[in-house]
């Protein structure tokens, strides 16, 4: 008779955002080394178009993680009536900016706006986002690439922390071309870490749990605060959150909380190792955004 795995006692939390501060850090003293080499020192773009609470909050964090690191940065700021036409035709013009390094155009954008025409128009050096096709692309074939901020700071945390990933099997909840589908391909490939046998689950799934309770590492990127629940993981399982849904929230002073994926106080004790909401995956967000920066500056993917 089979006896269950048993849940480890205690569980280790990924701290992503001192994760982030680390990268920073080591990001910082990368830009002072520029600097003191009487090289560029790189410039960080970044377009917000409309109000939405979200976008306005990341990319004030974006302009002070700038600040902290030594970049240069900008924020071009547009009301939601822009045409597409104009927001294109800023594009163009940051293309051809050579004293801004990379840029992003925050999303969501207003329904008007096409966000795959705006993507496709960025060149793929400033691309520090790495949702170009050309960066997919390239991704893909293991060609040196800027890779999509949030799964490279997921893999970030999965190498920093030292798990496993080797002959494991991950299962990724969400299929987004931001997230799910460029973090399985990334945890698929040949690399440290990396090497998993990867399943990539959507809303057509079948019987969703039955999957995801075989999974060595499981991955929340779908954007539902609470779906994931602990019938649903392997005990001693990696769980990564990447969740990150404002809910409403009277005792907080405003009106809101951030609520991953995962129904932390449930799944936390069946699990080896967590990242909380806040403070896992987001703050990893911005320091891989940096360091696609720092690399595009530097010539290091696209030689100048």
């Amino acid at each position: 008779m089979t006896t269950a795995p048993e849940a480890p006692a205690t569980y280790r939390l990924i701290d992503g955002k001192q994760t982030a501060e680390d990268i920073k850090h080591e990001i910082a003293i990368e830009v002072e080394k520029l600097r003191a080499d009487g090289r560029k020192i790189p410039h960080l773009a970044a377009i917000l178009v409309g109000h939405d609470g979200g976008s306005e909050t990341y990319v004030r964090n974006k302009v002070l993680a700038c600040q902290a690191v030594g970049f240069g940065s900008t924020l071009l700021r547009y009301e939601d009536d822009i045409t597409e036409a104009d927001l294109l035709a800023k594009v163009a013009e940051l293309n051809h900016d050579p004293e801004i390094d990379g840029f992003i155009v925050q999303l969501p954008l207003p329904a008007h706006i096409s966000s795959q025409k705006v993507i496709e128009a960025i060149r793929p050096e400033k691309d520090v986002d790495g949702f170009h096709p050309m960066n997919i692309g390239r991704m893909v074939a293991g060609l040196p690439s800027l890779l999509p901020a949030t799964p490279s700071g997921i893999v970030e945390l999965l190498r920093r922390y030292h798990i496993s990933t080797d002959g494991k099997h991950c299962v990724v909840i969400g299929r987004s071309n931001i997230v799910g589908t460029p973090v399985s391909i990334l945890l698929a490939k040949n690399l440290e870490p990396g090497n998993c046998t990867v399943t990539l689950c959507h809303s057509r799934t079948q019987d969703l749990a039955s999957i995801t309770r075989t999974g060595d590492i499981l991955v929340a990127a779908l954007g539902r605060p609470g779906f994931v629940t602990a019938d649903m993981v392997k005990p001693g399982a990696v769980v990564i959150d990447v969740g990150t849904t404002r809910v409403a929230d009277d005792t907080k002073k405003a009106g809101w909380a951030l609520r991953g994926d995962v129904k932390f106080d449930e799944v936390a004790p069946l699990a080896s190792c967590i990242t909380p909401v806040p403070g896992g995956v987001g703050p990893m967000t911005i320091a891989m955004l940096l360091q696609n920066t720092l690399r595009a500056a530097t010539g290091e993917v696209y030689p100048r």
